[in-house]
């Protein structure tokens, strides 16, 4: 208890410098290119952004695609049918300066990216300049090897696309490679680590572990997730799993996009449903713009076998004073179907309404006093029952694992965990 109490006292700390530093700091922040395209693969680009944004990065995800003026012109259609919309287009960004570009992966998102001649020449211009530069998943064998970036360097892709590499290029099976002015990594299961090398080397170790912190990152990377399941039931569907996850402004992207896009990935029909007026919401860090499917009031008319928020203090905020949410989880927890929650909305949102009462759980640390029950809150995943519960970003890709787990059987999950190069 006292080594837990002691590591929750040192990540307390490392989250209040890091709010300190973004209210007090006075340098010029990093400027850091994320550029996508159709068929880019959305937890990478998220994950990237929302890192980097936290380090206290500038950062600007960019489309590649050449389209009319206006949101429609800036609309991507990302992998697993992710829909979002980019800052701006790489084409008006030729000339600007940047401290490091990185590039998600994806397929065929890295063959989009390395398709355009703006970002090549703005790619390479950075590079011969010495600027630090990345790319995750495929993206270093079919883009930037492709480009001829990786010569006479090691570097790393993802597990598949390895024979993909240039014979001039050193293949390093590891998940984050740091050469040099290039950063490398395997896919979506290593994108955390991917982020954090790269705020490393932008902003050195300190820095790192400072952003680090709270995000709960697994002290074990690539070893097996672990999930602590009490009194189990089998979550039972007719079928393909129907699946709500609400979104909100301030919902925090990498917990929201993992849910989707592994779920997806898993066969699940996953609905995103915004709460707000629009179907366009603004999410925690980054303020990455993700187009909903739907808008919450035609969700209610479905029926779904599981509704699991995502977290994000503001976001957890909105879905806690929506009522017709609020009613849904109750309906859902009533008919003792499944439901669940990452990071603040454990704390914000079932809590307070109580729906958490009689379950164990867990949540994002700093919050998790606000829970009745703290006795499981240690844990990263925590099943009870019909109830499914985890603690922050950093577990975000454990917590839709074990969903997976739940609806479709271990071995899938181990599959889909894999295929992440998660483990």
């Amino acid at each position: 208890m006292a080594a837990a109490a002691s590591s929750l006292a040192k990540r307390a700390a490392s989250w209040r410098r890091l709010l300190l530093s973004r209210a007090f700091g006075t340098a010029p922040p990093k400027r850091v290119l994320v550029p996508v395209a159709a068929g880019t693969e959305p937890v990478e680009a998220a994950t990237t952004a929302d890192v980097l944004n936290r380090a206290g990065a500038r950062v600007t995800v960019a489309t590649v695609a050449s389209a009319p003026a206006g949101d429609e012109g800036l609309l991507v259609e990302a992998a697993y049918g992710v829909k979002l919309v980019a800052d701006g287009r790489v084409a008006d960004l030729e000339g600007e300066a940047f401290d490091l570009i990185a590039l998600p992966g994806g397929m065929p998102g890295s063959a989009n990216l390395r398709d355009c001649k703006v970002l090549e020449k703005v790619v390479k211009t950075h590079a011969e300049k010495g600027g630090l530069y990345g790319a995750i998943c495929a993206a270093p064998a079919v883009t930037l090897a492709h480009w001829g970036m990786l010569k006479g360097l090691k570097a790393t892709c993802y597990p598949s696309f390895m024979e993909k590499f240039t014979t001039e290029v050193i293949p390093v099976n590891s998940r984050v490679v740091v050469d040099r002015n290039a950063v490398t990594s395997q896919g979506p299961g290593t994108s955390i680590e991917f982020a954090l090398a790269l705020v490393e080397q932008l902003y050195g170790k300190e820095k790192m572990e400072e952003v680090a912190g709270p995000l709960y990152v697994h002290p074990q990377h690539g070893a097996e997730y672990t999930v602590e399941e009490l009194n189990p039931v089998e979550w039972k569907c007719g079928g393909t799993p129907q699946i709500l996850v609400p979104v909100a402004n301030g919902s925090e992207e990498m917990e929201a996009l993992n849910l989707i896009d592994v779920l997806r990935r898993a066969g699940a029909n996953v609905t995103v449903a915004s709460v707000e007026d629009k179907l366009q919401i603004v999410t925690r860090r980054h303020k990455f713009n993700l187009i909903a499917d739907v808008m919450l009031d035609e969700a209610a008319k479905m029926k779904f076998d599981l509704i699991v928020m995502p977290g994000g203090l503001p976001g957890a905020q909105k879905f806690a004073s929506t009522e017709k949410l609020v009613d849904l989880l109750k309906k859902q927890a009533e008919s003792r179907k499944p439901y669940g929650a990452i990071c603040a909305s454990p704390a914000h949102v079932l809590e307070p309404h109580g729906l958490l009462k009689g379950k164990k759980s867990t949540a994002f640390p700093p919050m998790a006093h606000l829970l009745a029950d703290q006795s499981h809150c240690e844990n990263r995943v925590v099943i009870d029952g019909n109830l499914i519960t985890s603690r922050a970003p950093g577990t975000a890709t454990e917590f839709a694992l074990a969903i997976v787990d739940k609806l479709f059987g271990r071995e899938k999950a181990v599959s889909i965990a894999k295929e992440l190069v998660f483990m």
